[in-house]
């Protein structure tokens, strides 16, 4: 009660929210799918292309985090399906085989890359239905990234220099360049691309021996049938639904550069201005964060979202990873958490108490967001869109079950 001779006083929901955080503050509005309960609310839709039409967001990428058996891999499998069922389209690196339910339900084949095995992806491939050639600077960029991960370290100006006349002296024999024939090209330079930069063909073949020997890997060596030739025929690009499912090689050290390869492809097909919205879900995004070349080319990638009307959702397990990616100060580390400013959506459950200070920091929480995060059970989330938070809990319909394991499903909200 208020005591007697104080004057009442007045405010806003939006003042309010300020003192009382989750309290008092408006949803996101009913243009997207539903999700479920916002706490200290009524339902919770979402939507990342609505909310950046609407200038809610900045861009419409996401970072879902969690430990495993808290929800995580439930929201992300139902938000796809969901989005679906609106006519959006998805493309999924899957590096674990954990979203061929999804798959099943949406009546498509999981695409499933294994050394020697049946299918094959041109990362370097043109679009065949509208025969646009890529950038050759963006084959330049994502061969760059491969070999560098392969090598440990970023190319020298002379190996960039030998790659990048690889790349062109292969486009220009082919419409269709395979990785065959960049390593071909490396190995052995024609004159005319060794004349561009006064010197011979030994001196060439010099340049770029070491770049030439570590994409071999992926043409002849154990990672050879996977991606050293064109892609094969009668892969439906144009499903509802892909799904990358990298499994057979997710305990390799190479899983980074197949997922570098397996996005750069997906990646090349965006350039299609077909109109569509599309989910691109890269599971266990810290394998493509290890390497410095990889990282600058995902956060490229991020950089090009609205371009191409593609809202990326990199999945992890804490955010931890993002600094984990390389030592205090470098710049690897610096892209890594540079994909947070990249990504104005962060869905969060549950994570070790051990990481809250770390998730504090990456996210600017406050202490009442940080302290609950240890908290959070199953199935409930914290929100952070743009400047505004949200606590949700995530509903799966008995209809979905078929999408999760039964021991990922979030019991108590059948």
């Amino acid at each position: 009660m208020r005591p007697a001779g104080v004057p009442a006083h007045r405010a806003t929901t939006a003042h309010l929210q300020a003192l009382y955080p989750f309290v008092s503050g408006r949803g996101l509005g009913s243009r997207g799918v539903y999700l479920g309960r916002d706490l200290h609310g009524g339902p919770f839709c979402f939507d990342p292309w609505e909310l950046y039409a609407s200038g809610v967001l900045t861009n419409p990428n996401l970072v879902v985090a969690g430990q495993i058996g808290r929800g995580k891999s439930t929201f992300v499998k139902t938000f796809v399906w969901r989005q679906m069922l609106f006519g959006r389209r998805a493309w999924i690196v899957d590096p674990k085989g954990e979203y061929g339910r999804l798959a099943t339900v949406a009546g498509v084949t999981p695409l499933r890359l294994a050394p020697g095995g049946p299918v094959r992806l041109n990362p370097l491939a043109v679009d065949r239905s509208h025969a646009r050639a890529v950038d050759p600077s963006g084959q330049v960029d994502l061969v760059a990234s491969v070999a560098g991960a392969g090598l440990g370290r970023s190319l020298t100006p002379t190996e960039r220099t030998a790659l990048d006349l690889a790349v062109r002296a292969a486009q220009a024999r082919t419409p269709e360049p395979t990785l065959p024939d960049v390593v071909d090209a490396i190995l052995d330079p024609d004159p005319g691309s060794a004349a561009t930069v006064r010197t011979d063909v030994q001196g060439l073949a010099a340049d770029g021996r070491n770049v030439g020997l570590e994409l071999r890997r992926l043409v002849r060596g154990d990672l050879a049938g996977l991606f050293d030739g064109p892609t094969t025929a009668g892969v439906d690009l144009d499903a509802e639904l892909v799904v990358l499912d990298l499994s057979a090689l997710y305990d390799s050290p190479a899983l980074g550069i197949l997922m570098t390869c397996a996005v750069a492809w997906l990646q090349a097909l965006l350039r299609r201005a077909d109109g569509s919205k599309r989910l691109v879900v890269l599971d266990e995004a810290w394998a493509v964060l290890r390497d410095l070349g990889t990282a600058r080319w995902l956060q490229a990638s991020f950089k090009l979202a609205r371009s191409y009307g593609v809202a990326n959702v990199a999945v992890v397990h804490r955010l931890s990873d993002l600094r984990a990616a390389g030592p205090g100060g470098s710049e690897q580390r610096r892209l890594a958490e540079g994909l947070l400013a990249d990504s104005e959506t962060r869905v969060v459950f549950a994570q070790a108490r051990s990481e809250v200070p770390v998730t504090r920091e990456l996210l600017g929480l406050t202490v009442t967001e940080a302290e609950l995060l240890a908290r959070l059970p199953r199935g409930l989330a914290l929100w952070k869109v743009g400047e505004r938070s949200f606590v949700v809990e995530h509903v799966v319909g008995r209809d979905e079950l078929d999408l999760v394991d039964t021991d990922q499903a979030m019991v108590g909200n059948r």
